[in-house]
C-alpha cells in the first residue's frame, strides 16, 4: 500500500517555498510491538516546524534533506499493537506529513481523542487541539491570569492568538490585540471580542501605541512573535507583570540574525516573570483544558478560526503561505484520503 510523504527538499532561505518541499512515496509502515499504524486525516501546520527546516537542531532535533516533515496529526488508528488503542479510535500526536505513521507510547503530545457530537474533527488539530491547549495553558499557568488584568496578545488572529484573545475575555480580562492588518483587526474586535487591537504594520512607534490602547499598562503579555513586538511590549508592563512566551514567529525565517531585544532591564524594574514554555510539558493539563473549551465552544462562547487546505500535495503551499502571514487562524492540511 502506497504511503505518500512530504519531504523536506532543501533548506529553506528565508520564508519557505513550496519547491522546499517535495511529495514522495514509501512503503507503508507495519507496526512491531507496542506500535500502531494510524491514518493521517488533518496536518497541524505549525510555525515552529520552521525551526525544524535549517539542519540545525533546537528542542528537536532537524529534519533532514529527505526527511518527511514532522508535524502534529489528527490520525485514526488503524492497526494496533500498542496497550490502550484500537482500531478505529481517533488520536493526536506529533507524527509526520504522510499518510500512514507510526505511533508508540513515547509519542509526543499523544492523546486520545473523543470527539463529539455536532463538533467538526477538524477543531481537533486547532482550536480543541494544541492552538486551544497551548492558549489555556499559557495564560493559566504561565500568564496566572486574574479578572481585570489588562492581557496583550501579538499574532492575535493567529492559531493560539485568536484563541487566547477569546480566553481571556471569558475570564474578565481586558484584551488587546496586536494584528498585522486592518482586517484582522476588525476581526479580533468585532467577532472575537477583543476590547482594542494595534495593527502593528502602520505604527512607527509601537511603545506609544501599546501605551495608548493599553493606558493602565500591561498585566500580561502573551507573545507569540518575539523581535520588535516583544521589545515594545516589556517597556508598557506593570510591575509583576507576567510574559508569556509561547512563540518568536517574526525570526522564524532568519534565525541566524535575531532581532535585538533592548528593553531587558524592565524584568528587573518592573520585577517581570518572564517564562517560555512547550505543551507537551503541562499534558497533565489538558484533559481540563478541553473540558471547558469544549463547554466554551458548544455553548457558543468561543468562535474557531480555521483556514483548511485539502490535499497532501498541497502542504507545502499551505505552509508557506502561512509563513508569509497571509493567513487567519489555524491552519490545516485535510489529508485526501481512499474514502474521500
Amino acid at each position: 500500500m502506497k504511503n505518500r510523504q512530504v519531504v523536506l527538499k532543501s533548506h529553506p532561505n528565508g520564508i519557505p517555498q513550496p519547491t522546499d518541499f517535495e511529495l514522495t512515496d514509501a512503503e507503508t509502515p507495519t507496526p512491531g510491538p507496542g506500535q500502531m499504524v494510524v491514518r493521517n486525516l488533518y496536518f497541524s501546520l505549525e510555525a515552529a516546524i520552521r525551526g525544524w527546516l535549517d539542519g540545525k537542531a533546537n528542542y528537536f532535533e532537524p529534519i533532514p534533506l529527505g526527511g518527511a516533515i514532522r508535524g502534529p496529526s489528527v490520525a485514526r488508528v488503524v492497526e494496533s499493537n500498542l496497550d490502550g488503542y484500537e482500531a478505529g479510535e481517533i488520536i493526536f500526536g506529533l507524527h509526520h506529513w504522510e499518510d500512514y505513521s507510526l505511533s508508540d507510547a513515547n509519542t509526543i503530545l499523544l492523546s486520545k481523542l473523543q470527539p463529539r457530537e455536532g463538533i467538526p474533527l477538524s477543531y481537533y488539530s486547532g482550536g480543541l487541539g494544541g492552538s486551544g491547549q497551548t492558549a489555556y495553558v499559557g495564560l493559566h499557568e504561565i500568564g496566572k491570569i486574574q479578572s481585570g488584568d489588562t492581557v496583550l496578545i501579538s499574532a492575535a488572529a493567529g492559531a493560539t492568538g485568536s484563541m487566547a484573545c477569546q480566553i481571556a475575555r471569558l475570564r474578565g480580562c481586558t484584551v488587546i490585540g496586536i494584528v498585522g492588518s486592518e482586517d484582522k483587526a476588525r476581526l479580533i474586535t468585532e467577532e472575537l471580542g477583543a476590547h482594542g487591537a494595534i495593527n502593528y504594520k502602520t505604527e512607527d512607534d509601537l511603545v506609544a501605541a501599546i501605551q495608548k490602547a493599553c493606558p493602565n499598562g500591561v498585566d500580561v503579555y502573551y507573545d507569540n512573535v518575539g523581535g520588535r513586538t516583544l521589545d515594545a511590549a516589556l517597556a508598557c508592563m506593570n510591575t509583576f507583570g507576567r510574559v508569556i512566551g509561547c512563540g518568536m514567529i517574526s525570526d522564524y525565517n532568519n534565525q541566524d540574525n535575531p532581532t535585538p531585544i533592548y528593553n531587558m532591564w524592565k524584568l528587573v524594574e518592573k520585577e517581570l516573570t518572564m517564562r517560555g514554555f512547550l505543551l507537551y510539558t503541562y499534558m497533565d493539563q489538558v484533559p481540563a483544558a478541553m473540558d471547558q473549551l469544549h463547554d466554551w465552544v458548544a455553548a457558543g462562547d468561543i468562535r474557531i478560526l480555521e483556514n483548511v487546505t485539502e490535499g497532501i500535495a498541497n502542504a507545502g503551499y499551505a505552509y508557506s503561505e502561512m509563513m508569509k502571514g497571509a493567513t487567519i487562524g489555524k491552519n490545516l492540511v485535510k489529508v485526501d484520503t481512499d474514502e474521500d
